[in-house]
């Protein structure tokens, strides 16, 4: 398994060209396309007078939407570079845009939006209803990066569905990574399921080891800290939380990470 499609959301935050960056650098690692992404709804017309207006009220605000378009684009190319890539804008909404987009992706690429991150405008995604809706995995990337190694990766191992799924979709970051650390919250059937796991990814070519850290797979703050000391540059794990009335609501290991993590993380729902 590889990545053959890597879908990367532009928009025209300050860290949106280190996010291309970065996904660019793993399109040319996994010999992968690079897939940028864009949309805008165009606004209706307000304070109608008349047809005429309401037509010349509609092709200026597609117009600026257009120009708007346009400016991604053209930061898309740029932190691109010499990476295989195709350019998808359209007018509508964006988190519908990149959903739909995604069937065809095997990785999607977001910017962390916690409430420290700087609101990225109308072009930005916020991972929650990409995780709960796209029916891939997401690599959330923090402001500030523009490079992932993912030279040494934390797995934090909470048996299940989506656990499961996100260390099937890391495999070829696992497989290259120099260590593999997988967490565990440290109860026995857990640590029985990491070391099954860790014996699975050794045959996969990866170099794994488990871990007992007790905390580390069940809170956030502590997962955090659990990757710093191992210097990681990746935290893989599964996004958990559930969607009401278009709510996406995540428990709190899954709430703190999408918002406060300094380090990438590679998660699945």
């Amino acid at each position: 398994m590889s990545y053959a499609n890597i879908l990367v959301s532009v928009d025209l935050d300050a860290g949106a060209a280190e996010r291309v960056r970065l996904a660019a650098d793993l399109a040319r690692r996994f010999g992968a396309t690079l897939t940028g992404a864009a949309a805008h709804k165009v606004p209706p017309p307000i304070l109608v007078q008349d047809i005429e207006d309401a037509r010349l009220q509609d092709e200026a605000n597609t117009h600026k939407v257009r120009a708007v378009l346009e400016q991604a684009r053209v930061l898309f190319a740029e932190a691109a570079g010499s990476a295989r890539s195709d350019w998808l804008p359209a007018l509508a909404g964006p988190i519908t845009h990149l959903v739909a987009l995604a069937r065809a992706a095997d990785l999607v690429v977001l910017g962390r939006r916690g409430p420290d991150d700087v609101e990225p405008g109308p072009l930005g995604v916020p991972p929650g209803p990409i995780l709960m809706e796209a029916g891939r995995p997401v690599l959330v990337v923090p402001r500030g990066l523009d490079r992932l190694r993912a030279e040494r990766v934390v797995v934090a191992w909470k048996d299940g569905p989506e656990a499961r799924r996100a260390v099937s979709a890391a495999l070829p970051f696992l497989r290259a990574a120099e260590t593999v650390l997988i967490a565990s919250a440290g109860e026995a059937c857990c640590y029985e399921g990491a070391e099954a796991v860790a014996a699975h990814l050794v045959r996969h070519g990866a170099r794994a080891t488990t871990h007992l850290a007790r905390s580390a797979a069940s809170d956030g703050e502590a997962l955090m800290r659990f990757a710093a000391d191992a210097e990681a540059d990746l935290i893989v794990m599964g996004a958990y939380g559930h969607s009401r009335l278009r709510e996406w609501m995540f428990g709190g290991v899954t709430r703190d990470i999408l918002q406060r993590s300094p380090t990438c993380c590679l998660m699945s729902h």
